[in-house]
This record gives structure tokens, C-alpha cells and sequence, in this order.
């Protein structure tokens, strides 16, 4: 097998495992899985918003979840660790999943992505951009788009930082589909200048008074005066 084949075998699979656990782990409040090599196995990382529920009554769903990896999708040696997310909002499948939901109750596009957009920010995202498309309100799909702050689309930091996540969902009229990219706040950017805080005015008051002393000349008496 060529490189390119099996870099490209491997991201199949990635995707394959990714949406597996998105419907086994959908009351979990899946947010994500990270899939790494190492020698003794596959380390996976699961992001939940209840890590309980992926763990299960005596880590019972844990090793279910680990045989079917290894049965099914061929992963050698699985280890499986959860980790608690500690700010759902900035997850970008966690927000997605939540507009799907607030569509899947009947609740109006345009209040559940603008709910969705403040909560984001709220939360402290630099950016966010969320797109919901299908029959909204007429037979003929169109799409609906929701975007605030600065939100990069090319370039190496949108490649680096940019969380994106796809979700649909099945309604009466027809098949939605909601789209969200959040820009998080811990992105670096290279212009970015950075503004030197000032120094306290205890601080520069006595480097002042310090400096006025050591100008000032000395008082000579009379008598070094004379000498």
C-alpha cells in the first residue's frame, strides 16, 4: 500500500468511528474523538459533556465500546480514556447538535441560531458562523446564515484553530442541515500586537521622587564654603 492510500485509508476510518460514536454517545453529549497511535495500541480520547454515561455501571459501556472498535473497525489494542468538557459552548458538534435538537422540537430556525450564536460568544469565541439550509419555509431549499465576530476562512490559522462540525436532521418538510464554525479563543495570530500594561502609579510615583533626589546638589556650609 502506497502512502497516499493509506493516509487516505486511515482518515476513512477516523471518519467511520467518528460517526459511530455520534450515535451511540448522542445522550452522552458526544463533542469529539482523537485517535492516536502509540506502541503498546490506539489511544482514544472521548470528549462528552456526562463522562458517566460513556463509561457505563462499572466501565461496562467502555468495554463494549472498545470491543466493537476492535471487532468492526479493525483498531488494534484500544484504550479508551474520557475526558469532561469544560466549556460545551466553544465544542463546535456540541452546538451544532444542540440547533439540530432546538429544530427537531419545532422551535424557529432563525431564534435557535441566534440563541446558539450568543451563547458562543458568551462562552468567549472570537468568531462564529452557523449556516442551517434545507426547506426552511417553502418547498424550495435555501439556507439561512449566522455570523458574528472575525472568523478567518483561508490561511494557516484557519487550517490550525478553526473548530468545524456538520450535523442533520430529519423534520416533515424534508432533510436539514446545520453548519458551525467557531473561531476559539485561544487562537494566536501573527499580526496581532500586544499593548505593554503601565506600571502602577505607586511604582512610577517613587522611581520620580528618586530621580529628584539624585539631581538635586548637595548644601555646603559656610566653612567648606571658605575652605
Amino acid at each position: 500500500m502506497s502512502v497516499v492510500k493509506h493516509f487516505i485509508s486511515e482518515s476513512m476510518k477516523k471518519n467511520e468511528i467518528d460517526e459511530f460514536l455520534q450515535k451511540e454517545l448522542a445522550r452522552a453529549g458526544y463533542g469529539g474523538v482523537n485517535i492516536s497511535k502509540t506502541p503498546l495500541g490506539t489511544h482514544i480520547v472521548i470528549y462528552a459533556m456526562r463522562p458517566g454515561l460513556v463509561i457505563g455501571r462499572g466501565g461496562g459501556t467502555i468495554r463494549e465500546l472498545a470491543r466493537i472498535l476492535e471487532e468492526k473497525f479493525n483498531v488494534p489494542n484500544p484504550q479508551i480514556s474520557v475526558s469532561e468538557m469544560e466549556i460545551p459552548e466553544l465544542n463546535a458538534y456540541v452546538v451544532a447538535s444542540r440547533v439540530a435538537s432546538a429544530l427537531q422540537r419545532g422551535i424557529h430556525f432563525r431564534r435557535s441560531g441566534y440563541w446558539a450564536l450568543n451563547r458562543v460568544m458568551e462562552a468567549g469565541a472570537l468568531g462564529v458562523e452557523i449556516i442551517i439550509s434545507g426547506k426552511l419555509r417553502t418547498d424550495r431549499s435555501r439556507y439561512e446564515k449566522f455570523k458574528t465576530g472575525y472568523l478567518p476562512t483561508c490561511g494557516d490559522i484557519a487550517l490550525k484553530y478553526m473548530r468545524k462540525a456538520e450535523v442533520d436532521v430529519q423534520l416533515k418538510p424534508g432533510m436539514l442541515g446545520v453548519k458551525v464554525r467557531i473561531m476559539p479563543p485561544d487562537a494566536v495570530f501573527p499580526g496581532k500586537t500586544k499593548v505593554a500594561e503601565s506600571l502602577p502609579e505607586e511604582e512610577t510615583e517613587e522611581e520620580t521622587s528618586e530621580e529628584k533626589t539624585e539631581e538635586e546638589p548637595k548644601e555646603t556650609s559656610g566653612e567648606e564654603a571658605a575652605k
